[in-house]
C-alpha cells in the first residue's frame, strides 16, 4: 500500500472557505426562499472589462488560423506581457527589472507554494497572524514545524513587530488580507534591513496593491533599497482585473537573491517551473496584456473604484451602527470587531441566521483573528447596501 505524505495529515480538516461554503449550503437548504448575500469569499462580481474581452476574442481567432496558431508557450511567459508588466508596474516606480526576473503563472497561491518548496523544511518561518491561511498550510504541507506567528493586533495597529530571533523565511502581505492594513515605507525598510542582516527571504504578497490610495505607501517591496537581494514579490490579476475565473498572475524573483552556497533562487525557480508548470495560456496572457492599454487601464480602474466605494460605504455605515471597524481604505476588506467579544464563528452563525449575510470568521486567519470578522467589498453595490441594511436592522449597538 502506498504511504501518505504525513505532513498533509497535520492540516486542519476543513479549509476555511470550504467550511463557509458547507455552512452556507446548509442554511440555503433550510431556507430556500431567502436570498443569501455573500460578503465572505473574496470573489469579484463585475464582469471582465470590454478591452479584455476583445483581446481574448482576438486571441481565439488567432488560434483558429494556421499562420497565427500558438502551441506550447514559454514556461516563463510571453515577452509581450512581461514587457508591459515591467514598464507599467515597475519602471514607473523607479524599479529596474530584467525580463527573466518576471514569471507568468496561473495564480499566486500556486507560486507561493512552489517557491516555498525550493527551500529546506529545516528553515525557520515567520507568518503574520492574522493573514491568508494558505501561507500556514503551505508550510505545514512542506513539513516545517518551526513556525513563528507574528501577532498583528489592534495594539500594534495590525502591523507585527520585527522578530528578535533569527528567521529564515518571512511572509508579509500588504495591503493585508484580512485586516486591510498597509505597511509604510519606513516599516518596510525595517523588514528589508532585518532580512539583509539575517540572510532571510521575504515572501511579499502585494496582490491588493491596486487598492492603495496614498502615494506615500509602497506598491512594491522593490521600492525599498536592497529589497531585490532578499524578497520575492507575488502579484495577481484576480482582483486587479477580475481574473478570478480566468487565472493569471506573476511573481518577481530577482537575480540578486541568493540562498545557501550562493545559489540563485531565480535559476532554481526557472528550473522548477520547467519541470512542474505548463505556462498560462496564450489567450489568457493576451487578456492580461490588454489591461495595460490606455483604455484597459481606464476600465479596470473604474471597476476598482466601484469596489473601493463599496468598502468605504460599509466602513462608514458599520461605524455609525457602533461597530469598531478597520481596513476599508487601502483594501477591499473591512475588518470589524465582533459585538460583545463574540467568538468569530458564533458571529458568523448569528449573522447568517438573522440577516442571510455571509462573512468570514476572523479566527480562520489565525488565533489573533478571534473576535474579529471580515467582510469583502466585491459584491454588487445593490447587494452591499442590502446586506448593510439587514445588519442595521438586526444588530443595533448604539
Amino acid at each position: 500500500m502506498a504511504k501518505v505524505n504525513e505532513n498533509f495529515l497535520e492540516l486542519e480538516d476543513d479549509y476555511l472557505f470550504s467550511k463557509i461554503l458547507t455552512k452556507t449550503n446548509e442554511f440555503k437548504s433550510k431556507n430556500p426562499n431567502k436570498k443569501v448575500i455573500s460578503l465572505g469569499i473574496g470573489d469579484v462580481s463585475l464582469p471582465l472589462a470590454p478591452t479584455v474581452i476583445k483581446a481574448m476574442h482576438d486571441a481565439v481567432d488567432e488560434m483558429s488560423k494556421k499562420e497565427t496558431f500558438k502551441g506550447y508557450g514559454l514556461v516563463q511567459g510571453y515577452d509581450f506581457l512581461i514587457d508591459k508588466i515591467i514598464k507599467t508596474e515597475y519602471e514607473t516606480r523607479g524599479i529596474k527589472l530584467d525580463n527573466d526576473e518576471v514569471f507568468i503563472a496561473a495564480g499566486s497561491k500556486g507560486d507561493l507554494a512552489g517557491i516555498s518548496e525550493l527551500l529546506s523544511s529545516d528553515n525557520t518561518v515567520a507568518i503574520m497572524d492574522p493573514v491568508y491561511p494558505a501561507y500556514r498550510d503551505v508550510n505545514i504541507m512542506l513539513g516545517r514545524s518551526n513556525i513563528k506567528y507574528l501577532e498583528a493586533t489592534k495594539e500594534n495597529d495590525f502591523i507585527p513587530e520585527i522578530p528578535k530571533e533569527h528567521i529564515d523565511i518571512i511572509y508579509l502581505c500588504s495591503p493585508n488580507n484580512p485586516t486591510g492594513t498597509v505597511m509604510t515605507k519606513e516599516q518596510l525598510e525595517k523588514w528589508v534591513q532585518y532580512a539583509r542582516e539575517n540572510n532571510s527571504i521575504i515572501m511579499y504578497d502585494s496582490v491588493y496593491e491596486i487598492f492603495i490610495t496614498d502615494d506615500s505607501i509602497p506598491h512594491s517591496i522593490y521600492e525599498i533599497e536592497g529589497a531585490k537581494e532578499v524578497a520575492v514579490e507575488f502579484r495577481s490579476y484576480s482582483k486587479l482585473a477580475g481574473f478570478t475565473g480566468v487565472r493569471c498572475s506573476y511573481s518577481v524573483v530577482p537575480k540578486e537573491l541568493k540562498v545557501s552556497n550562493n545559489i540563485s533562487l531565480n535559476n532554481l525557480w526557472k528550473r522548477r517551473q520547467s519541470a512542474k508548470f505548463g505556462a498560462a495560456s496564450y489567450i489568457t496572457q493576451k487578456a492580461a496584456e490588454a489591461i495595460y492599454s490606455k483604455q484597459g487601464q481606464k476600465e479596470i480602474k473604474e471597476n476598482i473604484a466601484y469596489y473601493q466605494e463599496n468598502a468605504r460605504y460599509m466602513k462608514q455605515e458599520l461605524e455609525k451602527m457602533g461597530f469598531t471597524v478597520y481596513g476599508g481604505m487601502h483594501s477591499p476588506y473591512v475588518w470589524l470587531k465582533t459585538p460583545n467579544d463574540m467568538k468569530s464563528w458564533d458571529f458568523f452563525d448569528e449573522l447568517l441566521n438573522k440577516t442571510a449575510v455571509i462573512g468570514t470568521p476572523g479566527v480562520g486567519f489565525g488565533k489573533c483573528g478571534e473576535g474579529y470578522f471580515r467582510l469583502t467589498a466585491f459584491s454588487s453595490k445593490e447587494d452591499t447596501k442590502e446586506a448593510i441594511r439587514q445588519i442595521k436592522e438586526n444588530f443595533r449597538l448604539k
